[in-house]
């Protein structure tokens, strides 16, 4: 009697033993897929497109363009969860600026680099595959440096504030890499100090541009 009861007592512990393994299997937890991380980043060709228009104060009929330029772009993205994100571009230009008008025989007024990154809160939507499509909008702020004067002795464009709107969308070509389309309009219209002749004269340039950007995706 006493081996068949140490006999039992083994299969009695050997079946429990199996039984809390299998609990402690189902405790197992798989692993997760993989969370795609929520920086992104873009190089672009970017093309800025302005509207020509403007005024020189106490000039009737004075009228301004400008001239349109293509620079490389970097931005960079941050994703809060799948639709939403904030995108900051970086890039810098140039813009030579010409009377029109009232004041054409000027010609060539003067030339500024400008600065101008913008930050755009964005929605992407996701019911697309591997077609990525986003709406954004958000504020530019447009530093200019490096002016001078041409027919004008001296040009001074301000710093200014504006409004950014954005549209585009990225074709994933795996998990990492997309194609990117992008087009902002920028409400920019800076004032600006001048010297021509010996006179000072005050105005607003009314850039506005669009800048329509082609150019690849990495998500990280």
């Amino acid at each position: 009697m006493t081996i068949i009861k140490i006999a039992y007592a083994i299969i009695v512990a050997g079946t429990v033993a199996a039984a809390c393994e299998a609990d402690a299997s189902d405790l197992i937890i798989a692993p997760d897929a993989a969370i795609p991380s929520p920086w992104q980043v873009r190089l672009r060709a970017l093309g800025a497109i302005t509207n020509d228009s403007g005024r020189v104060g106490g000039l009737a009929g004075s009228d301004l363009s400008y001239s349109d330029s293509v620079f490389p772009e970097f931005d960079i993205s941050y994703f809060f969860n799948d639709n939403i994100a904030a995108e900051l571009i970086l890039g810098t230009t140039y813009a030579k600026v010409h009377g029109r008008g009232s004041i054409a025989g000027l010609g060539e007024v003067g030339k500024t680099w400008l600065l101008p990154p913008t930050l755009t809160l964005q929605y992407h939507f996701t019911d697309f595959g591997a077609f990525r499509p986003y709406v954004g909008a958000g504020v530019n702020y447009t530093k200019f440096y490096n002016q001078s004067g041409n027919t004008a002795e001296s040009l001074h464009v301000k710093n200014a504030f504006g409004v950014a709107l954005q549209v585009g969308f990225d074709y994933m070509i795996d998990d990492h890499w997309g194609l990117n389309v992008d087009a902002k309009k920028i409400f920019l219209r800076p004032n600006f100090d001048a010297n021509v002749g010996g006179t000072n004269v005050t105005g607003k340039a009314k850039l506005d541009p669009f800048l329509i950007g082609a150019g690849i995706t990495y998500r990280f």
